[in-house]
């Protein structure tokens, strides 16, 4: 459809994942089973921390937000991903791509801020055990989570308003499985200059100083555990940021090597590999690097089901 002289899109093609029609049933059923694990997992721990008390702590405050953001950013891809794979036509409507692109940043950014506040968290509990109850007080806690939440919406939100003033030239393929914001940008016939000068601004407030602040917060905790070296507490502080370590290293491992390391030879399929580690494998993983190796959230978990075949067996 023409306006004048620039072409008005009304839709965008998804190219998808680059898999053999053949196979296509085989990796459908597989990228369904991981949405479902990505589901309950991460609403098993929400559950979890929600029913039982002694995980009424700021560190599972952090992590049932940080659960409720996997579970949603991986709702913001995979159906689309999954109707698209029994598609002839893998469309999306243009304002459905902003719509995702919105989510799709939202998730993205609230993530990253999320896991500043658990650095923290554990930063305090190791460095100050003696004060951390007065300074990680309800209080903090919620001011934290207010201003990560406040911050992405904003963040998102000004990212997708600038893309909704773009005009796009009449190729409308996105060599991916979802609204990538790149990718879009090199759809545009418009001038993207602001839209670059903000990613290059914002890009440094939601990867640089995030993981500037977690790598100082773990450089801290390893100088305070040298002062007084010992076997039990290096253990119990191995224990106790291995996981959030972890969950740092796949989320920004994942996003450097997406949005930072662009390759010359065969980059759509690299990028697409990460794209699905970043969207797809990451938030699958967390619930289980989180109880794994997890004492509190096993404890929990038995409880809970101890309670309910109590429940059960008097009813």
């Amino acid at each position: 459809m023409k306006m004048g002289n620039r072409t008005v899109i009304s839709e965008f093609i998804l190219l998808g994942l680059p898999i053999d029609p053949d196979q296509r049933d085989l990796f459908y059923a597989l990228f369904l089973a991981m949405y479902v694990t990505t589901v309950l997992g991460n609403l098993l721990i929400i559950v979890l921390i929600h029913l039982d008390s002694h995980l009424h702590t700021p560190m599972y405050l952090f992590l049932s937000n940080l659960s409720f953001s996997d579970l949603c950013f991986s709702s913001v891809t995979m159906p689309k991903l999954l109707q698209n794979m029994q598609s002839q036509v893998p469309s999306i409507p243009y304002a459905g791509c902003l719509t995702q692109m919105y989510f799709f940043l939202f998730f993205a950014d609230l993530e990253s801020f999320l896991l500043v506040a658990m650095a923290y968290d554990r930063y305090v509990a190791i460095c100050f055990p003696l004060h951390y109850t007065t300074i990680m007080s309800p209080k903090l806690c919620f001011s934290l989570l207010m201003l990560s939440w406040v911050l992405t919406t904003f963040i998102s939100l000004l990212h997708t308003l600038l893309m909704a003033r773009l005009s796009f030239c009449a190729d409308n393929v996105i060599p991916y499985f979802f609204c990538d914001m790149s990718a879009l940008l090199k759809l545009a016939c418009s001038d993207i200059q602001i839209n670059e000068m903000v990613i290059f601004v914002l890009g440094g407030l939601i990867i640089f100083v995030p993981f500037l602040l977690i790598s100082l917060s773990y450089a801290w905790i390893v100088s305070s555990i040298l002062k007084v070296p010992s076997a039990r507490g290096i253990c119990k502080a191995f224990s106790t940021c291995g996981s959030h370590l972890s969950v740092v290293s796949l989320f920004y491992g994942t996003i450097i090597g997406l949005y930072l390391c662009p390759s010359a030879n065969n980059s759509t399929v690299k990028e697409t590999i990460m794209a699905v580690m970043y969207t797809v494998i990451t938030p699958m993983l967390n619930p289980f690097i989180y109880s794994l190796r997890n004492q509190d959230i096993k404890g929990a978990l038995g409880r809970v089901f101890s309670k309910w075949t109590i429940q059960l067996s008097l009813g």
